[in-house]
Order: structure tokens, then sequence, then C-alpha cells
């Protein structure tokens, strides 16, 4: 857990933790994950163990996760959160 105001460590070894537990319930190992997502399984295992990865390689694990669409909030202002799906519209 972290504090009131978090880290960037605090937020991406939080990221990592969520990670892993989402991976081990999927059954799936670090080098599946690793192979069907792109991502090295060395980059792997250090977000596992550090926090600390590409975003590149936190989008293709989230996209692998169907959890891609986490990431449409961040950078929105706050005026702007209502209307974003537009902004991810395939038209």
């Amino acid at each position: 857990m972290y504090s009131i105001n978090p880290t960037p460590h605090e937020i991406g070894k939080e990221l990592a933790k969520r990670h892993k537990a989402l991976r081990k319930q999927l059954k799936l190992s670090q080098s599946d994950m690793a192979e069907r997502s792109g991502v090295s399984l060395g980059s792997l295992k250090r977000f596992e163990t550090t926090g600390q990865i590409s975003l590149d390689s936190l989008l293709k694990l989230a996209h692998l996760l169907d959890r891609l669409d986490d990431f449409k909030s961040v950078f929105q202002s706050k005026e702007d959160l209502g209307n974003i799906e537009h902004l991810f519209s395939t038209k």
C-alpha cells in the first residue's frame, strides 16, 4: 500500500503486484506471458520484481490481459473524462 501522495516507485510496485496476481490467476507463467505479449522475459521479471517497465511493454502486457482500456483516462483533464470515448472510437 502507498501513502496519500504515492511516489512513482510506489505506484509502479503496486501495478507490478496487481499484474503478477492477475497473471497467476490466469495460470500463465512468466515465459508464457512474455512470449504471448512480445515483452522480453527479462523485462517482465524486472517489472514484477521492481515495478520498472517501459510504457510500450506495459501497454503490451495490458493488451494481452484485455486491460488496455484502463489507460484511456491517463492524462485526461477532468472536463474531458466524460467525453473520452470519442477519442478512442474506430471510425
